[in-house]
């Protein structure tokens, strides 16, 4: 009884892992600022500048995984309570980051082969970027709880390998998309590239302020405090 007990014990638990792997696809693949990081990244500077920028955006997915797991009525009260301040807050580092992406010249570290070094501000753009969008949490509960990972999980560490596979799910999505947009970066002219980035650019800059906005349309209009 013992034996079938761990066999369908192992077999519950790589059917999670292959849950979280999904989980991990799926809270990777909706369009946002994080996504279109990687597009400008990839076609500007490569697969290995959009992989890594992708890889950022992965530590902040695993993160809310974590989060999701092990504090999910904490984070909710935490965001509901100062919803505000981060609404203010991370709006304006999409604004900063926006306009950083729409007057840089994507091909000023280029080497003279063509290729283009990779540096660790790619990955820090995509860290702050996802951290200052703390709304996609919610994208995390909710697919933890399509997928009936969040409900019955244990609050301990035998869920680590859940943790890794939103994680490979993730960076294997980023990967992917990294590669094919790289790829396809060669039917485009340098200057084709370059209003990409601007483009790009502005429209991350437009979502930031899309953000300040509500932030301090419910502190001024609705009294709402912001912490």
């Amino acid at each position: 009884m013992s034996v079938w007990n761990s066999i369908t014990g192992g077999m519950d638990m790589l059917m999670d892992m292959f849950k979280g792997f999904l989980v991990g696809i799926c809270a990777s693949a909706p369009i946002g600022p994080i996504a279109i990081l990687v597009v400008q990244k990839s076609l500007s500077k490569g697969h290995k500048a959009g992989f890594v920028s992708g890889l950022g955006a992965s530590v902040v997915d695993t993160l809310y995984a974590f989060i999701a797991i092990f504090a999910l009525a904490f984070a909710q009260k935490l965001i509901e309570q100062h919803q505000n301040l981060i609404l203010l807050v991370g709006g304006l580092v999409l604004s900063v980051v926006g306009v950083s992406m729409a007057f840089s010249n994507p091909f000023r570290k280029m080497k003279k082969d063509g290729k283009s070094r990779v540096s660790t501000k790619d990955f820090a753009q995509a860290v702050i970027m996802g951290l200052s969008n703390p709304m996609a949490i919610f994208v995390m509960f909710t697919l933890f709880a399509f997928f009936g990972l969040a409900k019955d999980a244990p609050q301990t560490w035998s869920v680590a390998p859940i943790l890794i596979s939103v994680s490979l799910g993730s960076v294997t999505y980023w990967f992917s998309v990294s590669w094919l947009l790289s790829r396809f970066a060669k039917n485009f002219r340098m200057r084709t590239i370059l209003w990409i980035s601007r483009i790009t650019g502005a429209i991350i800059v437009i979502i930031g302020i899309a953000l300040f906005g509500q932030g301090l349309f419910n502190v001024v209009f609705r009294g709402m405090p912001i912490v």
